[in-house]
């Protein structure tokens, strides 16, 4: 499962014009409460009471089956701002809470099914070959999209892969501020859920960070965090506010190859944030840069991870900035890697599949396909941007890929720009692979290998496609 999703899916953020009301619904006042237990087999079957109420009907639009209950408050309330076309600003305004809660109120009310929103307008272009894989159609669209914000490049680290050492001043909070809400609008107008995730350098390093998370959640917005082990009365800080949808730390391998990576003690550190994070309640991942230094580690420590951690995933190492001076694995050895990984989770339930090219053995072995790095493959400007501290806005953070600048443009004209489409289209050499929207390799390694991203594939793919595009 990727990072970036985590398992969250929520209902799309909506403008209220664009909301309508199930046509199968029906709201009757009645004169008796409970009179729709009779018709709930959970509901516990409480006695009639002698007050004023409202019942509802209506059939999922999903499963088709017939849902009889008592309105909630919520239920009324997301039933007014889908019929009088009031604006979640101006509901939050009239109701003197948060934006997020008028968000929550819509959410609940599309999960039942007793609104109805439009499709996701973050979607892949469809040919006749897609068209004819009923397995490739959940990879279609995506309904979370995600905003990787690296708050700040300060890191009580100095990683030896680090891929970006440079400069880069922070925006200053009401910029922060602003982007926010430039965010808000660009989910609402391609009818999706926005997540933020935090990142840096170390996010909790951030000046501002309390004030930005809050304002986060303020806006509705699912939150993660990509950082560093961190004390815990910080951590609590930010739960008080909203638990985080996860924590993702990483490690490179055993204590000794990790500490010489991350820096002496990083190791120790982080098994106990891990426990820190269990006790919170907050979900756990780990994440590691895959070198052919660790490639023999990966197992052992995600066996050691097994119970102490959520999720356990990997990266391919982008060998770039510092991280030029390591090596990657040979195609042959990482091909044999993968399927060792692939048996092992079969025992660890904890090992996740965020490499793209899993779906090449997935293939040859006869097994369904998977999302890979951001559950669309290479997520890169399609369900996914990386907003820099100084406000660059990259396809990637892992390579350059400038496509934007928040002071120059909004996230919706930058999504939609040349640049960014040159990212989602991805590599020519991938066009005829019926792997393409579930795939399309790492565009950052191969960048890191002095290819040409958009002509050339990724160099550890070996996957001849079955048969040309239709």
């Amino acid at each position: 499962m990727s990072p970036h999703q985590n398992g969250c899916a929520r209902s799309p953020t909506v403008p209220a014009a664009k909301l309508a009301v199930n046509p199968t619904l029906t709201l009757l006042a009645v004169k008796w409460k409970n009179l729709a237990d009779f018709f709930d087999d959970q509901a516990g079957g409480n006695p009639p009471d002698k007050a004023p109420t409202h019942v509802m009907t209506w059939r999922d639009p999903q499963s088709g089956q017939l849902v009889c209950r008592e309105a909630l408050e919520a239920d009324l309330l997301a039933l007014k701002i889908a019929v009088e076309q009031i604006e979640p600003r101006e509901a939050a305004r009239l109701g003197q809470v948060t934006l997020g809660n008028i968000q929550a109120v819509v959410d609940q009310a599309i999960a039942r099914g007793i609104l109805l929103s439009p499709d996701s307008r973050i979607r892949r272009p469809v040919n006749a070959q897609d068209a004819k894989q009923p397995e490739i159609q959940p990879f279609l669209a995506a309904d979370i999209f995600t905003l990787q914000w690296h708050v700040t490049q300060a890191c009580d680290l100095h990683c030896k892969h680090c891929y970006d050492r440079s400069s880069r001043v922070s925006l200053p909070l009401e910029q922060a501020r602003a982007v926010l809400d430039d965010f808000y609008d660009f989910c609402r107008r391609m009818y999706v859920r926005g997540q933020i995730s935090l990142s840096g350098g170390n996010p909790m390093l951030y000046p501002h960070l309390e004030e930005l998370y809050r304002g986060a959640h303020q806006l509705g917005f699912g939150i993660a965090i990509l950082g560093n082990p961190t004390p815990v009365d910080e951590l609590r800080r930010l739960v008080e506010i909203v638990p985080p949808l996860f924590f993702q730390i990483s490690l490179e391998g055993l204590e000794a190859h990790n500490d010489y990576i991350r820096g002496s003690g990083h190791f120790r550190r982080s098994l106990a944030f891990l426990d820190d994070l269990r006790e919170l309640g907050i979900y756990s991942m780990v994440m590691l840069t895959l070198t052919r230094d660790n490639l023999d580690q990966v197992l052992p420590l995600a066996d050691l991870l097994n119970g102490r951690a959520d999720a356990f995933n990997f990266n391919r190492l982008a060998a770039v900035g510092e991280g030029a001076g390591l090596l990657m694995p040979t195609k042959k050895e990482f091909k044999t890697f993968l399927h060792d990984y692939q048996k092992a989770a079969e025992s660890n339930p904890i090992l996740g599949f965020k490499d793209n090219l899993f779906n090449l053995i997935n293939r040859d072995g006869g097994d369904g396909l998977m999302g890979g790095c951001t559950g669309f493959g290479c997520g890169a400007a399609f369900n996914f941007l990386s907003l820099l501290p100084d406000g660059e806005v990259h396809a990637c953070r892992k390579f350059p890929s400038l496509i934007g600048k928040v002071q120059e443009s909004g996230l919706y004209d930058i999504y939609h720009g040349k640049e960014a489409a040159r990212y989602r289209v991805g590599s020519r050499a991938c066009f005829d692979c019926e792997l393409n929207l579930v795939c399309r390799g790492c565009l950052a390694v191969a960048y890191s290998q002095g290819l040409d991203i958009f002509a050339e594939k990724d160099p550890f793919c070996d996957y001849i496609p079955s048969s040309p595009a239709g």
